[in-house]
This record gives structure tokens, C-alpha cells and sequence, in this order.
């Protein structure tokens, strides 16, 4: 792990269950664990998973300009989140191309907290509070553990007052096991599911505490791997490798639209001045692909990188495989040239180890309505 510069302070419980620690955005992420990955997808998806979500970026922002700084760097409307609530929102270039997403909570009238992946929203932030009265604080204590599932608000409810009555996309100041925590009502992973926000000197204990008593009604850790499984069927997407940077076009440099990548819903309507913001409108109707889904007539996944064919000819690339074992549906997230992102458009994989028909299937595959991630009570 030559480029991990950030250290999770479960990396040895995670070593004890198997994990190598591989890296991602710096830190050594436990991307597998030694048992079967399919069993903990189907843990999260018909009773609940905790995995350690820690290698996401954590930017604090307090002081009466942080706002100015999320509303020039994201494509949200800023004044309409209040403390207490969360918005999913994208970053831009000067090209009007997708760089980064985030998360951006509320957490007081003048404090803020950016969540992001391996994109360049920490330098974006930096960059624009030069000269701000705004602090900007990296916080690399400040773990994340991901509590997702069906079965997850069960378990929590136990310790946590009005844990039910938590919105999507909503958080709350509280303890777990005595310890300080937010727990955000987000995920990566289609489920009602939570995010722990605990200090690191606290993160074994909570770990360990869920770990113990969540076996009894099927809680088990799982690897980052599983959420490549769980984004297929909810369509959530991953910088870099769905984008550009990971299938570049010839002669053209990397970077993608939102309206390519379907995330132009998280421009908030009316919003103008973000960076980014004339080149995005600019560029609507001039998509060179679009990200879409692909199911497959396969007994198994597709690979990274399997060619998608139709006419005679490559239309498209997989970038992320998925299979489920509860539906036996082999699934996949596509760049697909866009006249065959239609629903039911009939195609061909062309892969490492698969060679089957496909389909052009919406996304997402699984609860298209987001009952489970939005449900109340």
C-alpha cells in the first residue's frame, strides 16, 4: 500500500477477518474478506451489514462564508439545506464536467460538513476559502461506519431515541454506547441504512459492540467490494470508474457531463453561478453516451471492461458487473452510445468470461420507487 497515507482504526480487525487492505483514496480499505462476498450482499439486502465506509473524505467548514464556497464548488442550492439535513450533490469543472461527488450536511447555522470519494473535493474547498472567513478543517479521526439494511433501524432503535422518525437524508447529534456520534440516515446501497460518524478512538467499540450482538438476528461485517454489488441494482455511481478517466475517448480529454451520466437531477432548478454552470447548460443534447443498465443472460457476472455489442459492432463498455444470488440476475452498469439507452434494446456482451445476450435495462434493477431507502417509522 504504497500510497495509503491514511490509516482506519479498525485495520486490525479487519486483517482478522481476512482483508489485505488494499487502497482506496489513501487509506487501506478492506475490499474483500475471507468468506463468501455473495453471502454478505445478501446479509445487507434481507437483514443488515456494517462496513467501514472511513476512506470517504471528511471537510469541515464553519464560519459565515462556507456557504458562499458550497454554493460556487456544488450544484446545490445551499440555502435550502437547514440543520439537521444532508443533499447529494456534484462537482464540476470549468468544462462543465463532472470532477467529484458529495455529500454536504447541515450542522449548524455557520457549520458544514462535505463527505466525498477519491474526486477533488478537498482541493475544490481549499482552493475557494482562500481569503473566506471560513475554517476549513480535513477531519481523518472522524470514521464512518456504514450500518445498512432492512434490519438496521431495529438494531439502532434499541439506543437511539427517534431513530425511526429520522428522514432520508436527515442526521442527528447523539450517542451510541456512550460515545458521541451523527448518524446520518444515507448510504451507498439502495437500503434503509445508516451512517455512523464516530471519533476513532471510539470506532472499535462501536464496531465491536454491533458486530456481537448483531449476529444473533444476522448482522455481519461486510467489504467494501459488496457495495460495487449493492450500487449495480440501486444505480449509484463511483468516480472514477464509471467515468472518462477510467474509459477515456481518443483525442479528447477526460470528463463527463451530468447529462451523460444521469446526475443532472442534482443541479437544483434555477441554480446558476456554480462552477461549471454555463458549460453544463451548454452541453445538454450534445451526450456522447449514456450511463444505463444491462441485464445479461448469464449464470453469472460480467467483467470490467466486457464490450457491449449491437449491429456488428462495440456500442458500449461494462463498468461495473453485479450478480445476484437472491434473483439470479446478472446485471451490469454500462457507457452505452446513446440511441441503445432504451429500454429493451436488444444487444450482446462480449467478454473476459462471458459471451451472452443482453438487454438494455433502466436502472435501477432493484426498488426503482426507493421505498426502502426513503421509508419512515
Amino acid at each position: 500500500m504504497a500510497l495509503s497515507w491514511r490509516f482506519s482504526a479498525l485495520a486490525d480487525r479487519h486483517r482478522a477477518l481476512g482483508s489485505n487492505l488494499e487502497d482506496w483514496s489513501g487509506m487501506g480499505t478492506a475490499w474483500t474478506y475471507d468468506k463468501d462476498i455473495s453471502a454478505e450482499h445478501i446479509a445487507v439486502r434481507t437483514k443488515a451489514g456494517i462496513m467501514d465506509v472511513s476512506g470517504l473524505k471528511k471537510v469541515h467548514l464553519v464560519g459565515p462564508h462556507a456557504i458562499a464556497i458550497l454554493e460556487y464548488i456544488t450544484t446545490r442550492d445551499m440555502t435550502k439545506v437547514y440543520p439537521g439535513k444532508s443533499v447529494y450533490a456534484c462537482m464540476l469543472n470549468d468544462r462543465g464536467h463532472f470532477t467529484d461527488d458529495c455529500i454536504v450536511y447541515r450542522t449548524g447555522p455557520n457549520a458544514w460538513m462535505l463527505v466525498h470519494g477519491s474526486g477533488t473535493g478537498s482541493e475544490e474547498i481549499a482552493k475557494q476559502a482562500v481569503g473566506r472567513n471560513c475554517a476549513v478543517l480535513f477531519d481523518d479521526d472522524l470514521h464512518d461506519l456504514s450500518l445498512q439494511g432492512p434490519l438496521a433501524v431495529d438494531y439502532l432503535e434499541k439506543y437511539v431515541p427517534g431513530i425511526r422518525d429520522l428522514k432520508y437524508f436527515h442526521h442527528m447529534q447523539t450517542t451510541l454506547f456512550g460515545a458521541p456520534v451523527m448518524i446520518s440516515r444515507t448510504g451507498y446501497t439502495g437500503e434503509r441504512g445508516y451512517e455512523i460518524f464516530v471519533r476513532g478512538q471510539d470506532a472499535g467499540l462501536v464496531w465491536d459492540r454491533i458486530v456481537d450482538e448483531g449476529k444473533d438476528i444476522g448482522i455481519i461485517p461486510v467489504c467494501f467490494s459488496v457495495l460495487d454489488m449493492l450500487r449495480v441494482e440501486s444505480y449509484l455511481l463511483f468516480y472514477p470508474y464509471d467515468n472518462s478517466q477510467m474509459y477515456p475517448f481518443a483525442d479528447e480529454q477526460p470528463g463527463d457531463s451530468l447529462w451523460e451520466l444521469g446526475l443532472d437531477f442534482t443541479v437544483s432548478p434555477g441554480k446558476t453561478g456554480f462552477r461549471g454552470a454555463e458549460e453544463h447548460a451548454r452541453l445538454k443534447g450534445k451526450e456522447r453516451f449514456k450511463i444505463f443498465g444491462l441485464l445479461v443472460e448469464a449464470d453469472g457476472p460480467t467483467d470490467l471492461g466486457d464490450e457491449v455489442w449491437a449491429d456488428g459492432r462495440k456500442v458500449g463498455t461494462i463498468t461495473c458487473p453485479s450478480y445476484s444470488k437472491l434473483t439470479n440476475r446478472s446485471m451490469a452498469i454500462m457507457r452505452v452510445d446513446v440511441p441503445y439507452a432504451v429500454q429493451g434494446t436488444k444487444l450482446e456482451v462480449k467478454g473476459k468470461t462471458v459471451n451472452a445476450p443482453a438487454i438494455a435495462h433502466t436502472i435501477t434493477f432493484d426498488d426503482p420507487k426507493k421505498t426502502k431507502r426513503t421509508a419512515q417509522g
